[in-house]
């Protein structure tokens, strides 16, 4: 009984049912982030770019923050997509995969740089506030690149390391590719 159920379920069957549910808790939890984000702005007048995400804890207090959830789902997307999706790759020609690898290896050094930006500016931050007397790591902000709307550290640093895993990951197929 097992082994012809097992027979049936596939690889890309389990990669498609992945994918759709990291889409559907990606899609889910961005839209619920921009709804309170809209409510505190309308509240507010302002915005920190996501400290809703932070802030954040589920299924209950104490446990993971939303953006862990974001980033673990997006990088689980990915892969999904990769694994679904990679063969078409060896269907590109030379030149536009070449230009592929270009740009995905251009993101990764500016996810690699924002990633290691943000964590020196957040660590930065969390030891001058603990040399203050407080220690909140969570609400930790910076003013760039805009000073109106700020970026919550944890959020920057966590979305910079998928954004990192995620074009690595890319360059590393599109040249696997283009070598078979």
């Amino acid at each position: 009984m097992y082994y012809s159920i097992e027979k049936r379920i596939t690889a890309r069957t389990v990669y498609l049912i992945v994918f759709y549910i990291s889409a559907i808790l990606m899609t889910g939890i961005t839209f619920y982030a921009l709804y309170l984000s809209v409510v505190e702005y309308a509240a507010t007048g302002k915005i920190v770019i996501g400290e809703v995400l932070v802030k954040t804890e589920f299924p209950f207090k104490g446990l993971s923050k939303l953006v862990t959830y974001l980033m673990i789902v997006s990088v689980i997307s990915w892969y999904c997509v990769t694994k679904l999706g990679g063969e078409k790759v060896k269907e590109v020609s030379p030149a536009l995969r070449s230009i592929l690898q270009l740009i995905v290896l251009a993101i990764a050094v500016v996810s690699l740089y924002e990633f290691v930006y943000n964590f020196v500016v957040w660590s930065s931050l969390i030891t001058l506030n603990a040399l203050g007397g407080s220690i909140n790591l969570d609400s930790i902000s910076i003013p760039y690149p805009n000073p109106d709307t700020p970026w919550n550290l944890v959020f920057a640093t966590k979305m910079s390391l998928a954004a990192f895993l995620i074009s690595t990951h890319g360059f590393y197929i599109i040249s696997k590719k283009g070598k078979e």
